[in-house]
């Protein structure tokens, strides 16, 4: 990708992102992810925005206006990002591949925390670790995410998430909250490495996936071409028995990921290339709340 496109690119995603971070994700992101478990620090002013259940209700009472609970690392959250940069991402059918969905959520999420005064960093990995971006606040190093986000070539493109997981556990020394972006086609068991890890941080799953990876359509013979291996075949999508044969496969990656999470503890949501991720992130904040 040329630079001129790169920062129109950038620049469209600015728009996008900081808009939902802005208008939707504000109050939700607030309320999903801050003040687990940390230490009471001050009292302030309430302002829109608070959640309502971090109200100091005998100050409240005494100066007759709302105050709220401030805690210690609510001024010093750390957001980071562990964004799969294998070359199944690249695969989309509709309406975008799974690396541009997931391009917009990342950065989404990006805009949600330093709105909220947080710092965010990001970990790009296929089955080893691409990159690391410490975690810092302010628009510039938005924007520096943004980028490689979009224009990131990675050394590898297969997938090892187990790889990434144990990177953040021993890179990352205080407790942050973790974004695993990726659409989890990974034949290795990463749960160990994902309950160890969820024990520190606070660790969110967000699957991306494409409609036609789930539902093998019937049109003929098919050449199918491997990204992360480079190995290719012949599928005939026109027999009913390979494509129940691949409806069980799906079934099972889904079944086998869920349990891996419900294990685990970890919090996640799985949203389609060609559907809406705002409402899938919306559920998702909700039901942390």
């Amino acid at each position: 990708m040329e630079t001129s496109e790169i920062l129109k690119r950038v620049r469209q995603i600015e728009i996008k992102s900081r808009g939902l971070s802005n208008n939707i994700f504000a109050g939700e992101y607030h309320s999903a992810f801050k003040g687990r478990g940390m230490a009471f620090s001050e009292v302030r002013e309430y302002q829109y925005g608070d959640d309502i259940r971090d109200i100091e209700w005998n100050v409240t009472a005494r100066f007759n206006k709302p105050y709220v609970k401030v805690f210690e690392e609510e001024r010093e959250l750390t957001v980071m990002l562990l964004v799969d940069v294998s070359g199944s991402l690249n695969f989309g059918t509709i309406r975008q591949t799974k690396r541009e969905m997931l391009t917009e959520i990342a950065a989404t999420l990006a805009f949600s925390a330093i709105q909220n005064n947080d710092k965010i960093g990001v970990i790009f990995f296929s089955d080893k670790i691409e990159k690391f971006v410490p975690p810092k606040k302010g628009r510039k190093h938005i924007l520096y995410i943004i980028r490689e986000l979009l224009d990131f070539t990675p050394e590898s493109r297969k997938t090892d998430v187990g790889c990434a997981i144990e990177y953040l556990t021993q890179a990352l020394k205080r407790r942050c909250t973790a974004f695993v972006l990726s659409d989890f086609l990974d034949t290795k068991d990463f749960s160990q490495a994902l309950t160890i890890a969820n024990r520190k941080h606070d660790v969110v799953a967000i699957q991306v996936y494409d409609k036609r990876v789930a539902e093998l359509p019937n049109v003929g013979l098919l050449k199918v071409h491997d990204a992360e291996t480079g190995r290719e075949q012949v599928v005939d999508t026109s027999s009913a028995a390979v494509r129940r044969a691949h409806a069980v496969w799906w079934k099972s990656q889904g079944e086998r990921l869920r349990d891996t999470f419900n294990r685990s503890n970890v919090d996640a949501v799985s949203i389609r290339t060609d559907q809406d991720y705002v409402a899938a992130l919306m559920s998702l904040f909700a039901r942390r709340s």
